[in-house]
């Protein structure tokens, strides 16, 4: 189920273990809402800052060295529309296994936005398979200045309906976590250890 929610919002993976008031500084600097003003559907916004620059954050969510540094694994990536990037956490696996994630580049402009959509795989909930093809990641970029970048994720297709209320915590606990992985690697350099 982990994967399920690292994946489905798209934003992926683990944390560098770094010390619990290190990580405490980090868990503060993300929000996480879910907005569910349509009474149809519901979106959750997670957002945090990153003392680094655009670029750097931009090679993060865009290159196989980046993903294999806070994310994953093992990454193969085909950065461009209608691209993809295939991950599996396990490091004896391979791409390509039963344990592969294929999340599919539906578009994008460079250093502003990526849109992603998970092919969903028998990990998944079968009601979720079923609303598949609406369901999206958009990560949006923001230079904040030279040596800062916000970042927001919109996950995006979830019913309102009390299927997809239950899980939100998880999916909101596990992007949270991906997030502080990144965060910690793009700050120290250190790749992420906890994926």
């Amino acid at each position: 189920m982990k994967k399920v929610a690292l994946y489905l919002i798209f934003l992926f993976v683990p944390l560098l273990l770094i010390g619990q008031k290190s990580a405490t500084t980090i868990q503060k600097r993300i929000t996480s809402v879910v907005d569910s003003t349509d009474t149809s559907n519901m979106v959750l916004k997670q957002s945090f800052e990153v003392n680094v620059s655009l670029d750097s954050v931009w090679n993060a969510y865009t290159t196989k060295k980046g993903w294999e540094n806070w994310a994953t694994s093992i990454a193969e990536i085909d950065f461009k529309v209608n691209g993809i990037i295939k991950t599996n956490y396990n490091k004896n696996g391979k791409i390509g296994d039963e344990a592969t994630i294929t999340l599919h580049i539906i578009n994008y402009i460079p250093r502003e936005m990526i849109t992603l959509q998970a092919e969903l795989t028998k990990n998944f909930p079968d009601f979720m398979k079923e609303d598949e093809k609406e369901l999206f990641n958009i990560v949006v970029f923001e230079e904040v200045n030279p040596v800062k970048t916000k970042v927001i994720s919109y996950g995006i297709g979830y019913k309102n309906n009390e299927k997809y209320r239950s899980l939100m915590k998880f999916f909101i606990q596990g992007n949270e976590q991906s997030y502080k992985n990144l965060i910690a690697y793009l700050e120290t350099g250190k790749p992420s250890i906890n994926y």
